[in-house]
């Protein structure tokens, strides 16, 4: 089970007495954004699990379309500039080294809302057929499993809440392994 934290005791038996910790089988995903473009992807995270167990774990930057980069985010929110992606691979590239690792499994993410739309705006803008995987969200399951015993249902929040430190918020690998964490508790 998780650890105990300020705000509530979440463990496996907790969880699935709300109806969680049922789904096994899944990719953990997460974008980080260059500017306010949901296209703009400059970095993809995503950790495979298979019988609630990390398997496999996927990391890019990508050089982001439109190739703009705005302060806030560059010094704000991930820390990911021009320099970093001048020579990284672009979406389509990178998309089909991941497509072979999600395979049929359905994704999950943490704003699921968000994550799906730059997914969808990406494959737009390739022209790629977006594959329509199931999408699950673990802020949404976060809502309705904590209710307000909870100050907020932010990823760094929700992950501490089931035992995972999250100590490097914004890397999209990161985010993706605290999403995968919260899943494994409350999906």
């Amino acid at each position: 089970g998780c650890r105990k934290h300020r705000y509530m005791r979440c463990d496996i038996h907790t969880a699935m007495a709300y109806g969680g910790g049922e789904m096994e089988n899944f990719v953990a995903v997460d974008v980080e954004t260059a500017n306010k473009e949901p296209e703009s992807i400059c970095a993809i995270g995503a950790v495979k699990v298979i019988n609630g167990i990390i398997t496999e774990r996927f990391y890019e930057l990508v050089k982001p379309e439109p190739e703009y980069y705005s302060r806030y985010f560059t010094e704000q929110v991930h820390g990911i500039d021009r320099r970093m992606t001048e020579n990284a691979p672009t979406f389509d590239v990178v998309w089909r080294r991941l497509h072979k690792i999600i395979g049929h499994l359905p994704l999950v993410a943490h704003n699921a809302v968000f994550d799906e739309g730059c997914l969808r705006a990406v494959h737009e803008l390739y022209g790629m057929p977006y594959p329509h995987y199931g999408f699950h969200c673990t802020c949404r399951a976060s809502r309705r499993i904590f209710g307000k015993t909870l100050p907020n249902h932010r990823l760094h929040t929700v992950s501490a809440a089931c035992g995972y430190d999250l100590t490097n918020h914004h890397h999209a690998l990161a985010d993706a392994e605290a999403c995968a964490a919260i899943a494994i508790r409350i999906l």
